[in-house]
């Protein structure tokens, strides 16, 4: 009677750890993220080095004064169609292989910054023990000259939102929540 006990005792003990989730750590989830979110990732941006409203946003932007770029500020006849953009040895670091058919039209991919997953934090679905939330933060590290363009404050942090789901094969990344 004692071993039928203890033997029922020890199979629901054993049965009771089999409906526990493993576990995701911190580490996974960086590495996971790193892998199927393309982190770290090159925040670039296009320049048309023939369109005058480029030409100008550089101006005013002060790369010219930086010595980043030239401009040409005036046109001659025989010049139309030609860039008005030129990328001095200064911003030699920051461009970006372009692709031929960009280059046709005088587009030149220049680097703004790298983003980096800096933070994150692991909660549990409070309903399902199979589904894990997500929150991290990503930085701009690498910032170059060029990050005056961009319309955003590169010196803060960016907050995301992320699930992931326990299947068969262990833990996979849903579709980020923007």
């Amino acid at each position: 009677m004692k071993n039928l006990l203890f033997t029922l005792l020890l199979a629901g003990i054993t049965l009771s750890g089999c409906n526990h989730a493993p576990e995701l750590s911190k580490d996974e989830v960086l590495q996971i993220i790193n892998k199927e979110l393309n982190y770290p990732k090159v925040i670039d941006s296009d320049i048309f080095c023939s369109d005058p409203a480029h030409a100008k946003s550089l101006l005013n932007a002060g790369l010219e004064a930086d010595g980043i770029v030239t401009v040409q500020k005036a046109q001659k006849l025989k010049d139309i169609g030609e860039p008005l953009i030129q990328f001095t040895v200064k911003a030699q670091p920051y461009l970006l292989p372009t692709p031929d058919k960009d280059k046709a039209l005088d587009i030149q991919k220049v680097k703004i910054a790298d983003e980096e997953v800096k933070d994150l934090s692991i909660s549990q679905d409070s309903e399902n023990k199979n589904i894990v939330w997500v929150e991290y933060t990503s930085v701009y590290k690498n910032i170059t000259p060029f990050s005056v363009l961009m319309k955003r404050n590169l010196n803060e942090q960016v907050s995301h939102k992320v699930q992931f789901s326990l299947t068969d094969s262990g833990w996979i990344l849903q579709k980020p929540i923007h």
